[in-house]
């Protein structure tokens, strides 16, 4: 266990690592750039891995993945939108408000809306200090969160439709689909320089390929429980990431904030039911 539990926690620091090393590069690429390459570097990854069998689905099938592909490409469209306006930690703070809403939905238990309230109050204490924060960043960081609940609940149906890998190969190929226009549009010539197109696909490797592959064997010896848990450190790996990459630092009230959401996360985590616990992004 303590092996899968590294395992997770590697995974944490890859993919907010992979996300401050995108958000340096916004002044060179357009962010709607930036998660193209990422997301075009997994699905060609995972195409090679799966190789998905498409005959014989149903429409059913195809409807599921279709929406998981779309939540999955406005989840990493919509939080590097935020990234580009306001610090890389107080997004995904806010961010994680749309799963662990989902962590508690149809319970009526008194302590579990109080984790909601107590998220709702870190995410309301952000307010009191604006420095380095606008509303198009928060209210981008409010939409990754709901994309990602979304996600959560089409990944499930997804992997009960798809084995293996091939939803998510297929559900990849949707999302870069979706964004290629408006990535091409905004990105134009950047997108063809090739150290912009290495960079992005190591982004690609730290934020999706790698993390996913250390979660799925972590899984294989971890509690949903203990993972949830784990997986409510990402504010705070978000928040060292843009110190060391960026030298972006957080006050003290965006501190407490954070860690008010981590504590709700983790509550909500512990006294959910298990068919709602979160999934890595």
């Amino acid at each position: 266990m303590r092996r899968a539990v590294w395992l997770v926690l590697a995974s944490i620091a890859s993919v907010q690592l992979g996300a401050a090393i995108a958000k340096d590069l916004f002044d060179r690429i357009d962010p709607t750039g930036m998660v193209l390459l990422r997301l075009a570097t997994s699905a060609v990854i995972l195409l090679a891995l799966a190789r998905p069998s498409l005959r014989g689905r149903s429409r059913t099938d195809w409807l599921v993945v279709a929406g998981f592909g779309l939540s999955l490409g406005t989840m990493n469209w919509a939080i590097y939108q935020s990234f580009a306006r306001i610090p890389l930690g107080v997004a995904v703070t806010i961010e994680f408000v749309g799963p662990l809403t989902l962590a508690v939905l149809g319970s009526r238990r008194p302590r579990d809306l109080a984790w909601v309230g107590l998220a709702a109050l870190g995410v309301l204490l952000l307010g009191f200090d604006p420095s380095g924060l606008n509303l198009a960043g928060a209210l981008f960081a409010l939409l990754a969160g709901a994309a990602w609940a979304s996600y959560i609940l089409l990944s499930a149906s997804t992997g009960r439709r798809w084995p293996g890998l091939d939803g998510l190969a297929v559900a990849s190929v949707v999302a870069v689909t979706a964004l290629m226009p408006y990535a091409v549009a905004a990105g134009g010539r950047d997108l063809l320089h090739l150290d912009i197109l290495l960079i992005g696909a190591a982004v690609g490797l730290l934020s999706s390929v790698i993390p996913y592959s250390l979660e799925l064997t972590a899984l294989r010896n971890l509690k949903p429980a203990v993972f949830g848990i784990l997986m409510s450190l990402e504010p705070a790996a978000a928040a060292l990431a843009a110190v060391i990459v960026l030298r972006e630092l957080l006050s003290p009230l965006q501190v407490v904030a954070m860690l008010l959401v981590i504590v709700a996360s983790v509550g909500a985590t512990r006294t959910a039911p298990p068919q709602v616990e979160p999934v890595p992004d």
